[in-house]
C-alpha cells in the first residue's frame, strides 16, 4: 500500500485539543532525523498546531500545509487542515470543543487510511468523556476501529521490548467482566494474538501465557469456576491443536516472578489485570497496538494527561516509540507478505530462527 514515496506515509492524530497529544506530536517531529524513516501527516490545523508549537518553543518544528492527500512534501512535516474554525483552546481542561475536534483528526484521518492515501496510522489520547456522543458511539479506538474497517474482532495489545500483554475484555465495568468471558471469545482473541505474533512480530511459533480470572486462578474451583469451566477447556483444546499455549496462571504470581519471560505474550482476562504489571514494568515506554486489522494503527500507552496538558513538561518517549513501532510493523508485514508469496524463502528464515533459538 505505498504512496507514491520510498518512505511510508503515517497519519498523526491530535487526540484532545486540551491533553498533552499535540504536544507530543511537535516534540516527536521536531526530530527531522524521523523525516528519513517517513512522510508524517498530521491531521489538524495550522491554527492549532501554531497555539501549541509556541508552548514549546525549544522545539523547531517545521511544516507544510496542504488540504490535499494528493499534494504532500515527502521532505517535510504535513499538515493536513481538517478545519478551518477557530477552536477554543484550553490545555488541561475538559471541553466539548477539545473532544469534538478530536473525534473530526481522527475520522478524516481514518478515511485516509481506507482510502490507501496513508500507509498507517499513529492516534494521540482521546477522553471518553467528550467523545463518546452519537456520531462516535464508541468507548475508545480499538472498537472504533474494528468497527470501521469491519474487523469481526480485534485484540488490544500492549507492548515493549520487555513484554506483550492482551486483554479478553477492555473498557467494561469490572461488574460484566465474568458474563463477558465466553469460550468462544477466548478462542478469538488467542488466535488473532497467535496471528500477529507471527505476522506482525516475526515469532514462528508463538508460546503464549493465558491468565486466569479469578484471584489464584480460582483456587481449584474454590473461588470461582470460570478457569475449570472456560478458561482451562480453552487452553486444552488449543494444545491438543499443537498451540503453544498455557495458564490459566494466577496473575500476581505471574507476574511478580517474571514468569513473562519466558512467552512471547500474554493473554489477560481484563483492562488493570493486564495493564498495571504492564504499565509498570514498560516505565512510560510501551506501545498500544490494534491486532486483527487490516491496516497498522499504534499509539502511546497513556492517555490525555489533563494535569500536565500545557506546561511542556510531557515526555514524548512512548509516543515516539508509537511511530517508530508503526514503522516496524509496516516492514514486518511486507516481509511476511513477501516470505509467504515465497515458501522456498520462507522455509529457510523459519530453520534459521529455529536454529537460533
Amino acid at each position: 500500500m505505498q504512496v507514491n514515496t520510498d518512505k511510508p506515509v503515517i497519519g498523526i492524530t491530535t487526540g484532545d485539543l486540551n491533553g498533552i497529544g499535540l504536544e507530543l506530536i511537535i516534540k516527536t517531529f521536531s526530530d527531522n532525523r524521523i523525516l528519513e524513516l517517513c512522510t508524517p501527516v498530521i491531521f489538524a490545523s495550522n491554527k492549532v498546531i501554531n497555539f501549541y508549537r509556541r508552548l514549546s518553543p525549544e522545539y523547531t518544528f517545521n511544516f507544510t500545509s496542504t488540504k490535499d492527500m494528493a499534494v504532500l512534501n515527502y521532505k517535510q512535516i504535513n499538515i493536513f487542515n481538517c478545519w478551518e474554525d477557530e477552536v477554543p483552546l484550553q490545555p488541561g481542561v475538559l471541553t466539548e470543543a477539545g473532544g469534538k475536534y478530536a473525534v473530526r483528526s481522527l475520522m478524516v484521518a481514518t478515511q485516509c487510511l481506507k482510502d490507501g492515501q496513508l500507509d498507517a496510522l499513529v492516534t494521540a489520547p482521546i477522553h471518553k468523556s467528550n467523545t463518546n456522543v452519537a456520531d462516535f458511539p464508541f468507548t475508545g479506538h480499538t472498537p472504533f476501529f474494528k468497527d470501521k474497517f469491519g474487523a469481526k474482532d480485534v485484540l488490544m495489545l500492549l507492548y515493549n521490548d520487555k513484554l506483550r500483554v492482551g486483554l479478553v475484555t477492555e473498557h467494561i465495568p469490572v461488574s460484566k467482566i465474568s458474563a463477558t468471558i465466553t469460550k468462544e471469545l477466548l478462542l478469538s482473541k488467542l488466535a488473532i494474538m497467535k496471528e500477529t505474533l507471527i505476522k506482525d512480530f516475526g515469532i514462528d511459533k508463538p508460546k503464549i501465557a493465558v491468565l486466569g480470572l479469578n484471584p489464584h486462578a480460582g483456587d481449584d474451583g474454590q473461588i470461582g469456576t470460570e478457569e475449570q469451566t472456560i478458561i482451562k477447556p480453552v487452553i486444552d483444546q488449543l494444545r491438543q491443536a499443537g498451540n503453544l499455549t498455557f495458564g490459566p496462571y494466577s496473575a500476581d504470581a505471574f507476574f511478580a516472578r517474571g514468569s513473562y519471560t519466558e512467552f512471547d505474550a500474554v493473554l489477560a482476562m481484563y483492562h488493570d489485570q493486564g495493564l498495571v504489571a504492564f504499565k509498570t514494568l514498560a516505565e512510560g515506554g510501551g506501545v498500544n497496538y490494534t491486532a486483527g486489522l487490516t491496516v497498522i494503527r499504534t499509539s502511546p500507552d497513556h492517555g490525555t494527561a489533563f494535569d500536565i496538558a500545557g506546561k511542556n513538561i510531557a515526555e514524548p518517549e512512548s509516543f515516539r516509540e508509537a511511530v517508530f513501532q508503526c514503522l516496524d510493523l509496516l516492514r514486518q508485514r511486507e516481509e511476511y507478505a513477501t516470505n509467504t508469496a515465497n515458501p522456498m524463502k520462507r522455509g529457510r528464515i523459519e530453520k534459521e530462527r529455529s536454529t537460533e533459538s
